[in-house]
């Protein structure tokens, strides 16, 4: 686990504003007959306008700025000019930026247009498990605190958590030691210690937790195609609660 400094993570809260802020202009243009692709590219403009480079384009050979994960796509959707939303999609938007050599990466899933009030349920639930395992994000917690804390919330709400795809360290490099799982047992896991930096993000499903993988090598799916959403958020561990590095509010009017 790298520990960062306060000088660290003071760059790597830049990054995560770029990221944030890059989510909400993307979210401006959400909206049925708007393609993946098109958000792709607004997001690597204004990336790119700010003096920050994608994160993901490239990373490990990944052809875009964005993942746009539509419906039952859990992660890793990539844009395309055939993707077009319609109607009462959801679309998990993940966003990744280098800015002064540290990567900001957020996530967010929007409705498109008027959505089912059952997969509206399902995304205001995994938001909110996402807060409450940042509420755990702190020196006198360890790492199956987080997990626990989304898991129960979830699964309380009658919704599965997915397995095989988990949260991250972030500084320097964009995945970093340790892995941050969205399950767990409480007081198991490493210790947290503060000024880690880590991603936390739920990716929760509306059926069953089975995924599978696309033959694109990078879509996962889930197995019964019933919607997923998704939810992501940067912070530093603190003594007394996280330290969010990355934010929502640009996107939900706060700021």
């Amino acid at each position: 686990m790298i520990v960062k400094t306060s000088e660290e993570i003071e760059l790597l809260r830049l990054s995560g504003d770029l990221v944030s802020r890059t989510l909400a202009e993307v979210g401006k243009h959400v909206r049925p007959g708007v393609s993946t692709w098109d958000l792709d590219s607004i997001a690597e403009t204004f990336i790119r306008d700010n003096h920050g480079i994608p994160g993901f384009k490239g990373y490990a050979g990944y052809p875009a700025t964005l993942c746009t994960s539509v419906n039952d796509q859990v992660v890793h959707g990539i844009p395309s000019k055939e993707v077009i939303l319609k109607e009462g999609d959801v679309v998990s938007v993940d966003c990744g930026a280098i800015l002064n050599g540290f990567n900001g990466d957020s996530a967010y899933t929007f409705c498109v247009g008027e959505v089912a009030p059952e997969v509206k349920q399902l995304l205001e639930t995994t938001r909110l498990s996402l807060f409450k395992g940042i509420e755990k994000a702190t020196s006198a917690f360890r790492m199956g605190d987080i997990g626990y804390a989304i898991q129960s919330f979830c699964e309380q709400h009658g919704y599965s958590v997915v397995r095989e795809m988990v949260g991250h360290g972030i500084g320097k490099r964009l995945h970093e030691r340790p892995e941050v799982p969205n399950y767990g047992h409480r007081g198991a896991g490493c210790r947290l210690k503060e000024n880690l930096t880590i991603c936390i993000e739920p990716m929760i499903n509306l059926g069953k937790r089975d995924i599978y993988q696309e033959r694109d090598g990078w879509t996962i799916c889930t197995r019964d195609h019933q919607p997923s959403a998704h939810f992501e958020l940067t912070v530093a561990i603190g003594k007394h609660q996280a330290d969010l590095l990355s934010t929502f509010d640009y996107i939900e009017g706060k700021k």
